[in-house]
């Protein structure tokens, strides 16, 4: 990778980052939206809700140093976390699929994942990833959980032919309602999975043995 690469990267997430800082706002107006009835992905059709520096920079050096190369995402949004996934698959020879349901957010994450100059390495698919993974037929090295987290562990079991040994799972807002059915899942199954809690709780980072 030159140094011009490495500019365009960097300089495409310290904006994202920078804009993501007024998600409270966002946010706030998507709990409105849902106080009445719970809550939907529409709701926060504005925020960004995206990982930290220090989860893309983490989750970057486990791609680049397990060598991973086919990479799943659930949960685009407008593209911080794919761009940390698609450069550390381009420094691989690998590719992410990600997918992300709001139509608003992929159109706009398409452009951020260009700008950073990521397109190659990226397939974004629109919809439920409920179906637009189903035939996913790779073997999988990463996956990466970040969307509607009812859906993690259905969207898991829904992957998990795809693992091999030491495929990488790293799912994030762990600390969030939602998710404990997968964390039950996930820890329950000892003699397949070694998971070490990170990022103060925030995720999980599992290992397929």
């Amino acid at each position: 990778m030159n140094i011009y690469e490495i500019n365009t990267v960097e300089q495409t997430l310290d904006a994202l980052h920078n804009d993501a800082k007024k998600d409270f706002m966002r946010i706030g107006k998507g709990l409105v939206k849902s106080a009445f009835r719970p809550m939907q992905p529409i709701d926060f059709k504005h925020a960004y809700l995206p990982i930290s520096r220090e989860q893309g920079e983490t989750i970057r050096q486990l791609i680049v140093g397990n060598d991973c190369k086919n990479i799943v995402e659930f949960g685009t949004s407008f593209g911080i976390s794919t761009i940390y996934l698609a450069d550390a698959a381009r420094e691989n020879g690998g590719n992410v699929v990600t997918t992300e349901l709001l139509e608003n957010k992929a159109r706009q994450a398409l452009q951020n994942i260009e700008d950073a100059g990521l397109t190659d390495y990226v397939d974004l698919r629109i919809g439920d990833a409920m179906e637009t993974l189903k035939d996913y037929d790779k073997s999988i090295d990463f996956l990466f959980l970040d969307g509607w987290k009812d859906l993690y562990l259905l969207l898991f079991r829904l992957l998990e032919s795809r693992f091999h040994k030491n495929t990488l799972i790293y799912a994030d807002n762990m600390d969030m309602t939602g998710t404990q059915d997968y964390a039950n899942y996930i820890l329950r199954k000892k003699d397949k999975y070694a998971t070490q809690v990170i990022h103060n709780g925030k995720a999980y980072l599992s290992k397929f043995l």
